[in-house]
């Protein structure tokens, strides 16, 4: 997993309410948790986040969470924000949505599919680039 991938998932993690975070892309996957003071791992050191080995089971990222809900890619495509290159996006950070509003578009196969929100609220955090490729159930957006 892109070392990039995870910065921006502690960020949102510290930026947020949520307490943890769980994402698996392929074989990979990763874990990062809140912690109220140093927990001692096996190795016996004090760690802020824990990552996953490739291998392991994670439960789903588009369980909601009690302050905020993640939205996850139905597919493996390339993730857009606009509905062409000169549209503007779907949406931005701050922007109210409700349950069936479109954010964005995976492109998959070369058809366009639209990812529609399963929840109403607040748009907190956009957790991809445009353009970018993604994993199914990788965290797209936090909606609160």
């Amino acid at each position: 997993m892109d070392i990039r991938k995870v910065k921006k998932l502690i960020e949102l993690l510290e930026e947020s309410d949520l307490s943890e975070i769980e994402v698996k892309e392929g074989e990979d996957s990763v874990r990062i948790s809140r912690q109220t003071g140093y927990q001692i791992s096996p190795p016996s050191v004090p760690v802020a986040a824990t990552v996953v080995e490739a291998g392991a089971t994670v439960p789903s990222t588009s369980v909601r969470q009690n302050q905020g809900s993640i939205v996850s890619a139905p597919m493996v495509g390339t993730f857009y924000r606009a509905a062409s290159p000169g549209s503007p996006p779907f949406v931005e950070v701050g922007d109210r949505v409700k349950a069936g509003d479109t954010l964005c578009i995976i492109e998959s196969m070369k058809m366009m599919n639209q990812v529609k929100s399963e929840y109403s609220g607040t748009i907190e955090a956009i957790l991809v680039d445009n353009e970018q490729a993604v994993q199914f159930d990788q965290p797209l957006f936090t909606v609160v």
